[in-house]
């Protein structure tokens, strides 16, 4: 198509989305137009789509994987999301909901600096699962933040090897729409460093969701109790997990818009 479509290329983290504001949902755009778009041999390169709209009035989280295929919610895209929203003047700085197809999440956000995501409820499913990764077998745990993980802890992160290759997450049943593992290390009393295969996506340098998944799995796993607050450092940078007595986690952490990007090319239904 000759009309130029401008969307916006963004990380949290090195999470990385391109963005498209469409509030009066104007716009509709494929499964594989979007996997063409986050291509990033032809592309433009990123884990993720987020097409900002409008849902009853409110601000609406479109999430798709960088494969095309639809997601509940993406807790560092939501906070590109609103960076973008208060940075372009859509929106004041402040506490604002978000909805997604997760429910609706509230905004922590300044004007400048980290930006917080009240989450929701992280819960442990009580499954234990098989995760195997290279012929290594290792022993996850269950745990839901509206989506899907599966968390594995080791005592050193780099005997996991490429994660270029999703994880065999055993019994299937356990997730049948995919999901997002996630590889950790102790490295500190309050401090974890961590990995993740997400699902529709592949390795990625960070994860929101699954940081708090992680931080739930952590306090768990060391025999902590509620609430606690876990430093938590993916490959892309670190983020700050919350969770209150009550299981509720809020993920804190920056959020980046880089330029402005042309995606016309990409579209053939508009």
């Amino acid at each position: 198509m000759d009309t130029p479509v401008i969307a916006t290329y963004g990380h949290g983290t090195e999470n990385d989305f391109v963005l498209l504001f469409d509030p009066d949902s104007t716009m509709t755009i494929s499964g594989d137009e979007i996997k063409a778009i986050c291509n990033r041999a032809t592309g433009v390169g990123a884990d993720g789509f987020i097409r900002i709209t409008k849902l009853d009035g409110k601000w609406f989280m479109d999430y798709r994987n960088a494969d095309g295929s639809l997601s509940e919610m993406c807790g560092n895209g939501i906070r590109v999301m609103a960076r973008y929203l208060i940075e372009r003047g859509h929106q004041g700085e402040g506490l604002f909901p978000i909805t997604t197809r997760d429910g609706v999440k509230f905004m922590r956000a300044p004007h400048d600096g980290d930006i917080s995501v009240n989450i929701g409820q992280v819960t442990d499913e009580g499954d234990l699962v098989t995760v195997e990764q290279h012929g290594q077998k290792y022993s996850g745990r269950h745990i839901s933040v509206g989506n899907p993980h599966a968390v594995v802890f080791l005592e050193d992160l780099d005997d996991v090897g490429s994660l270029a290759v999703a994880p065999i997450v055993t019994p299937e049943s356990v997730y049948p729409e995919g999901v997002n593992v996630e590889f950790v290390e102790i490295e500190g009393p309050d401090t974890l460093i961590m990995r993740v295969h997400e699902r529709g996506s592949g390795e990625t340098k960070s994860c929101g969701t699954g940081t708090c998944a992680v931080a739930l799995a952590a306090t768990i796993f060391t025999r902590g109790k509620l609430p606690a607050r876990w430093i938590i450092k993916p490959p892309g940078g670190t983020l700050i997990v919350d969770i209150d007595g009550h299981s509720n986690a809020t993920l804190t952490g920056p959020a980046v818009l880089i330029n402005d990007v042309d995606i016309s090319s990409f579209l053939v239904n508009q």
